[in-house]
């Protein structure tokens, strides 16, 4: 055996999704190494992961859809403006948590109809401006949330985990981050105790409780990040030439995004289950210096 690969168990397994996986409940076959031992289509989905994960786009699409840089837009915006989106984005967030962990056993709809639900609702706000942000941000952060279960439940996670559903909430700040922020794995440190503690508080009490401290916490720490696109994406659709199309294509970028950094997220974590963290987030680095 070449390098220090160890082999941790070797089960009878069956090729799905890319990566091995067990069979009959068994252990998973998994190679432990510091050197090697990615088959070739995990590493090039690791490689489309990192990707979608560091090179956070979005405030660039909207500049282009906008025709101004969109970061100057957004610190012209007034402090009333900036204290409703605050606040929208807040209730987006809690609306969404309580969606992902009471109703996520659904059946997958494509990702298209995400999309033309979410450019519905941007069109609403473009035609109507900032006083139908307080309905249209959380419509469209639920919407964005289905879209992302969906994308959880085809990289193998189990929606019925409470885990998984505040991991799919979790991705509303990893997509907060630009260009200058910190990386992936940065963040998801950051977050990973408030995900830890809230999907403990949960399971110990079957549902979610309103107000509960480590939830309240949780949602404070996605909003931070949350909020900086959601000012990007208020602030382009407050450009007069853009109008209702002009908010529907601002909300189609902002569900596309979004579907983006799922899609990175939850591979890395469906290649860490077959893999070991320490092997995928050593390739997940390295794949990244070298783009």
């Amino acid at each position: 055996m070449s390098g220090n690969a160890v082999k941790v168990a070797r089960v009878p397994s069956r090729r799905r999704g890319g990566v091995a996986a067990a069979v009959d409940g068994a252990e998973q076959y998994r190679w432990e190494s510091d050197s090697a031992g990615m088959a070739p289509e995990d590493l090039a989905a690791l490689q489309r992961a990192v990707e979608s994960l560091e090179h956070p786009g979005l405030a660039a699409r909207l500049a282009n859809l906008a025709g101004k840089p969109i970061e100057l837009l957004g610190h012209a915006l007034p402090a009333s403006a900036l204290d409703a989106i605050a606040k929208a984005t807040s209730r987006g967030l809690e609306l969404a948590l309580e969606v992902a962990l009471r109703t996520m056993q659904w059946t997958p709809a494509p990702q298209f109809l995400h999309k033309a639900f979410a450019a519905a609702s941007g069109a609403a706000g473009g035609a109507f401006g900032l006083v139908t942000l307080p309905i249209e941000l959380p419509v469209s952060t639920v919407i964005m949330l289905r879209s992302i279960a969906d994308i959880a439940r085809s990289e193998g996670e189990d929606l019925s985990d409470p885990e998984t559903a505040l991991s799919c909430v979790q991705v509303f700040a990893l997509g907060g981050r630009d260009a200058s922020d910190s990386g992936y794995f940065a963040v998801r440190g950051m977050l990973a105790k408030s995900v830890t503690e809230a999907a403990r508080f949960i399971a110990e009490r079957g549902a979610v409780k309103e107000g509960g401290p480590l939830l309240v916490r949780f949602i404070m720490q996605v909003a931070s990040r949350f909020g900086v696109v959601v000012t990007q994406k208020v602030a382009a659709q407050a450009v007069p030439v853009v109008g209702a199309l002009g908010g529907a294509a601002v909300n189609y970028a902002f569900i596309e995004h979004f579907q983006e950094v799922a899609r990175g997220h939850f591979t890395v974590r469906r290649l860490e289950r077959v893999y070991g963290k320490n092997l995928v987030r050593t390739e997940y680095e390295r794949l990244a210096r070298e783009r």
